[in-house]
Parts: C-alpha cells; sequence; structure tokens
C-alpha cells in the first residue's frame, strides 16, 4: 500500500464518484479501481459501497479515510520540514481566502509578499469559511484567512487587520441624504444580501439586529457575490451592506451609487489569519503578517500587536 493509494481512496471519498475522482487524480477510472480493490484487499474489508450513481464510504471506510487523511498530512510535514532545513521562504504556500476578502486584499498582497519571498508563489483557493476551515484541517492549505472569530482544535489565529462595514444605496435613495445612517434604518429598508453559507450575510444580519426578528428578513433578495450587489444597488434594486474595502474599491460613479457610513457604533469585522499549530513554517507567517501590514485593503486599520 502506498501513499498514492491512500490518496486515491480519499479523494473517491470526497468525490462520491469514480469518474470525478480520476479526474481529480490525474489517472484513468481503471486505474483508480484496480487500486481500490488492492487497498480493501490489503486491509481485508469494504471500504466503499458502490452503487449505480454514486459511491459511498462503509462505516469502516469512513474511519480508514480519516485516518489516510492524516497519514498524508504528516507525509506532507515531513517534505515541510526537510524543505523548512533549507528555507522556509522558498516553495509554494497554499492559501485560503474567503469571497468577501480575495478580490480586495490580493491586489495589495501579492506585489507586497513578492518583496518579502520572491521564491514563494501562492496556491490560492476562494471559498467558504466552512470549506477552507476543512481543507485547512486536512493540510490541503496551510494558512487561511478569514474573518474572525475562528475557533477549531488545533488552529492558531492571529489577526490582521480590522475592516468596518458601509452602506451602498442608489444615488436617488431617500437616505443618500444623511451622512451616516444607523443600523436600524438599514434593516427597515429593502435589503441585498449575499446568499446563505456566507459569513459575510450572517456578520450583517448581526450587526442589524432587527433583520434577526421575526420577518426581518422579509422582502431582502440575494446576490451571488459582492460584484453582483453592487450591480444590483446601481440599478435600483434596494441598499447593502459591504465591506469598506470593497466599496472603496470600486470604480466611483455618483450618478448611480453612493457609500455612506454607518454611525456610531459602527460595525465592523476583524480579518485574520488562521494555520495549524503542526504548520512547520513559522517563518512564512510572519512574513505573511507583514506582507499585508505593507499593503492593507483600502479603508482598513491593521493590527500591529
Amino acid at each position: 500500500m502506498t501513499l498514492t493509494e491512500l490518496r486515491y481512496i480519499v479523494t473517491l471519498a470526497r468525490e462520491r464518484h469514480f469518474g470525478r475522482a480520476a479526474e481529480k487524480c490525474h489517472v484513468s477510472q481503471p486505474t483508480l479501481s484496480v487500486a481500490l480493490k488492492k487497498v480493501e484487499s490489503y486491509f481485508g474489508v469494504i471500504l466503499f459501497e458502490r452503487a449505480h450513481a454514486s459511491v459511498n464510504p462503509t462505516p469502516v471506510g469512513e474511519m480508514i479515510v480519516r485516518q489516510s487523511e492524516r497519514v498524508l498530512h504528516e507525509a506532507e510535514c515531513l517534505r515541510d520540514i526537510a524543505g523548512q532545513g533549507k528555507n522556509p521562504l522558498v516553495g509554494p504556500l497554499r492559501v485560503g481566502v474567503i469571497y468577501t476578502i480575495a478580490p480586495y486584499l490580493l491586489p495589495g498582497l501579492i506585489p507586497a509578499l513578492h518583496a518579502h519571498a520572491p521564491q514563494m508563489p501562492l496556491f490560492i483557493s476562494e471559498n467558504f469559511t466552512v470549506n477552507l476551515g476543512e481543507q485547512l484541517r486536512r493540510g490541503e492549505l496551510d494558512v487561511i484567512i478569514v474573518a474572525l472569530p475562528f475557533e477549531v482544535p488545533g488552529i492558531v489565529v492571529r489577526p490582521v487587520y480590522d475592516e468596518p462595514f458601509c452602506v451602498v444605496l442608489p444615488s436617488h435613495h431617500h437616505l443618500a441624504s444623511n451622512k451616516t445612517i444607523s443600523s436600524a434604518r438599514v434593516a427597515a429598508e429593502n435589503l441585498l444580501l449575499l446568499g446563505k453559507g456566507n459569513c459575510f450575510r450572517d456578520q450583517v444580519i448581526e450587526s442589524c439586529p432587527k433583520l434577526s426578528r421575526p420577518g426581518g428578513m422579509e422582502g431582502a433578495l440575494e446576490g451571488s457575490s459582492l460584484e453582483t450587489i453592487r450591480h444590483m444597488v446601481a440599478s435600483g434594486a434596494g441598499i447593502s451592506v459591504v465591506p469598506v474595502s470593497a466599496a472603496e474599491s470600486w470604480p466611483q460613479n455618483p450618478d448611480l451609487l453612493q457609500v455612506r457610513r454607518f454611525s456610531a457604533p459602527q460595525p465592523k469585522r476583524r480579518v485574520g489569519l488562521a494555520w495549524r499549530v503542526t504548520f512547520p513554517r513559522p517563518q512564512v507567517i510572519d512574513v505573511l503578517h507583514a506582507a499585508i501590514g505593507d499593503a492593507p485593503p483600502l479603508g482598513t486599520t491593521k493590527i500591529t500587536k
């Protein structure tokens, strides 16, 4: 049994489909099937139930898949440790970033990080916080950039910057005459939100308590991304709450879109780095933190401690 074969069964458990798993592993479907039979023969148990349309791990298969993930992670650590003995800032860094941060952080981060570590390319994955957390836990990512709090056993967190929220609204909207807008008034309007599963949606609802009450979400519309919401607001579909880094990076068109700050207390989020406590390249975290501090997203306040 080899690490490659363990990687095959972990991928199959994740994809639940022989064709997709084979494609992810860059092998043919027969090669994957032969490898699975070999592993099942080695253990003397059936790892997967084969159905016409899907493949599902058996109870013992689930346990072996989870242990295989740990084995693969530890093998990756061995490679990282060997590389660290040479230079921890040489070689790729696998970074996960949530959707509402990546477009506004990365344009400044990439050149800043290149100045610190020119031989450390980023392999970037955008996703929801819960999915990035799983990828981090499984060792598929080295570090993730998410909104805090992020409390997961075995994961270390370091805050990087604070970011206020702001209100975007059509230029003809009756609230556009206000210099600041309260969260209560925002909650009373036709509000555009990101879809369920996006942590920023939850933060907006938390910052406008009236939205959590019965009927508080009545009339709310959804957009798939902040960029989509921007266009919906500009068209007159409603108002929205966005991170200030998004609003300040958008093209200025006051005839279509206006941006207003919240009145006190101003809602905000804290953004930070999260990585496994066993990650063998701690110098990388310091360099990444410094690079974000050198080029923080627009409108944010970096945390120096």
